[in-house]
């Protein structure tokens, strides 16, 4: 995959998959065509990383054919100027990729329609392209001789008031007693401290020991422990006799007190940004189109070189069917075994080890 923002990116609007897609290709541009038709958006376009992943084509075989695609209308290279919200500012180059062979004036017209477009930053595919919001149509304010008289509402009828005699005097709502009053309810950090005793005769604490140790273990609880934890902590590997049943759990919240949670680390929000300038370059030198005059995308040096190409093919000086070891994928490494044994036995013989080499063997 390329970096953040760059590599191909599929032009859209491009005919369903179909075993004629590439037949007006050579053989080798047509398999390269199929190659890279497959790879996913966001991947390295260059001629250097698409070789080293194609099982069979080498670097000058993938740059020669890159040229036919260009020349072909499937592919371009589009420098794009990003503005990001942050005031941030940078050029990304994209190679646009369509199944369907477009002509050179729908590809410049595709470069001017990327001017203007709100892109949002991926992780996976770079800026990612988003449709712009639209806005809401304002309604038209109408003229004063045209606006409707409203209409005043009809006044709520007055509801009939009792007379006062006949209303019932309200009865006193009763005050309970200060002995019926609930009991405030006690915190799970509490009451996981007064059940001690009944998990270990040995630690009975008293209502002022867990008053006092109960924001220890509320800090317990806090880091993901269970009243279960917390009570196997106090309980496990007791003397016989505990004197200061307090005095011991408070020793042991504190220094068996587990790590703080880690913090999940929020991903970062996706920044907006728009294109505010787009320029066409070179499918090969990426010389843009500012500098220099460009053809099928190509620029007049390429485009000469790709056209003595072909004439050298047609005039038959090249056979369109070798494959040169420059045009192939590198081949697998060849590893030698030695064999360890006998190469000492030969050692021996010739008078003992006179090197590190020979004795590192």
């Amino acid at each position: 995959m390329a970096k953040t923002g760059y590599g191909k990116r599929s032009a859209g609007d491009e005919n369903l998959h179909a075993d004629a897609d590439f037949a007006h290709l050579s053989p080798r541009d047509r398999e390269i065509a199929v190659f890279i038709d497959h790879l996913d958006d966001g991947h390295a376009m260059g001629y250097k990383a698409l070789a080293a992943v194609h099982p069979r084509y080498g670097q000058q075989a993938v740059r020669t054919s890159l040229r036919g695609l260009d020349a072909a209308g499937h592919v371009r290279h589009i420098r794009e100027h990003i503005t990001v919200e942050d005031n941030s500012m940078r050029w990304v180059t994209r190679t646009y990729w369509s199944r369907t062979p477009r002509s050179a004036e729908w590809w410049r017209e595709f470069a001017r329609a990327r001017k203007g477009r709100i892109v949002t930053e991926d992780h996976a595919a770079g800026l990612a392209r988003t449709d712009e919001p639209q806005s809401q149509p304002q309604p038209q304010s109408q003229s004063p001789a045209e606006e409707p008289t409203p209409h005043p509402e009809p006044y709520p009828e007055p509801e009939p008031h009792p007379h006062p005699e006949s209303q019932p005097y309200p009865e006193p709502e009763p005050h309970p007693h200060p002995e019926s009053q609930p009991e405030p309810e006690q915190s799970a950090a509490y009451l996981t401290l007064a059940d001690l005793r009944e998990a270990d005769p040995r630690m009975p604490l008293s209502e002022s020991d867990c008053r006092s140790l109960e924001s220890l273990a509320r800090e317990w609880l806090s880091r993901g422990s269970t009243p279960n934890e917390i009570t196997r902590a106090l309980t496990e590997g007791l003397p016989s006799a505990v004197n200061n049943p307090g005095g011991l759990a408070r020793n042991r919240l504190e220094t068996k007190m587990p790590p703080k949670k880690a913090k999940i680390r929020q991903k970062p929000a996706r920044r907006r940004a728009r294109v505010t300038a787009a320029v066409m370059c070179c499918i090969t030198c990426d010389a843009d189109e500012r500098t220099t005059k460009l053809e099928d995308g190509m620029c007049p040096d390429c485009r000469a070189e790709y056209e003595a190409d072909l004439a050298a093919e047609a005039a038959g000086e090249l056979d369109a069917g070798y494959v040169p070891d420059t045009f192939l994928a590198d081949p697998e490494p060849v590893y030698e075994f030695v064999d360890v044994a006998r190469r000492a036995a030969e050692v021996r013989a010739a008078g003992g080890l006179r090197s590190k080499a020979e004795r590192a063997l």
